[in-house]
């Protein structure tokens, strides 16, 4: 358990060198105050705002290089203004992309979405490509997955059925990350792909850290650095300006780690 200083807290889990997961972190956080001139200005607001958040996020770091990276995060958010909404998503980072298994977890989250409007699933897809792009590196964390925010009540969809939405999109994280884990576990691998996946949590790290929304806003607010940093791996690495081999699987990820893939149909 932990307090943040300007009202509100949260509750932090950590599973460290596990079987699978070398390091996986669970955190919810309900915190409230007045919103940082930053932050309201970035939400478009004129004036400062009182605010009320609450989320959880869920991120693991396997220990084997074929088993990917995952992160979902679902949160609330409101302003004393009376403007209130969803956000959230979740996205797949493999190290090695087995074609297979993007169009299994884009076909996933698209029955997920198709059951609560006919245009989430494209409209969250492409939010997902654009905000997981490395812009510095002119490349994609992983195979994106949905990103949406700011859903709002409107003439059309209420505001429970939104949470509904956000609902099923957390539900669906166990089942789906745990046919991953089950057929990648057990694939063997050695010093070369061990290598790769520093590299490639490396690009997270930097993702994360440059242009993350919800670590910028944990910080901005003075939330509890522990716990918004939580989902940086156990470590990572930096090669000065590494190169794939040619015809190499660590060239053909490289080579799909690209906005605007339709994973469902490649």
């Amino acid at each position: 358990m932990w307090q943040r200083p300007g009202g509100g807290g949260g509750r932090t889990r950590v599973i460290t060198n596990a079987n699978i997961i070398e390091k996986g972190c669970v955190n919810f956080s309900a915190v409230h105050g007045l919103l940082p001139e930053k932050i309201a200005a970035q939400l478009n607001l004129k004036a400062a705002h009182d605010f009320f958040a609450t989320g959880v996020s869920i991120v693991m770091h396997p220990h084997n290089p074929m088993v990917p990276i995952i992160h979902m995060n679902v949160r609330y958010f409101e302003i004393s203004s009376g403007e209130k909404w969803f956000g959230g998503g979740i996205d797949l980072t493999p190290h090695y992309v087995n074609i297979e298994q993007a169009k299994y977890f884009h076909q996933t989250l698209k029955g997920v979405c198709d059951q609560h409007h006919k245009t989430y699933y494209s409209e969250f897809k492409n939010w997902a490509d654009e905000y997981f792009f490395i812009r510095h590196r002119s490349e994609t964390r992983g195979i994106g997955g949905i990103f949406f925010d700011k859903l709002a009540e409107t003439k059309e969809i209420t505001l429970i059925e939104r949470f509904e939405f956000v609902q099923h999109v957390a539900e669906t994280f166990i089942p789906a990350y745990t046919k991953l884990m089950t057929e990648n576990k057990d694939i063997p691998y050695g010093k070369k792909q061990k290598k790769w996946q520093m590299l490639r949590r490396g690009r997270y790290v930097e993702f994360n850290l440059v242009y993350d929304n919800g670590t910028k806003f944990g910080l901005e607010t003075d939330g509890r650095a522990e716990s918004i940093l939580l989902s940086m791996p156990p470590e990572a690495n930096w090669v000065y300006n590494f190169q794939t081999e040619e015809g190499s699987e660590e060239e053909h990820t490289q080579n799909l780690l690209k906005k605007e893939i339709d994973w469902i149909n490649f």
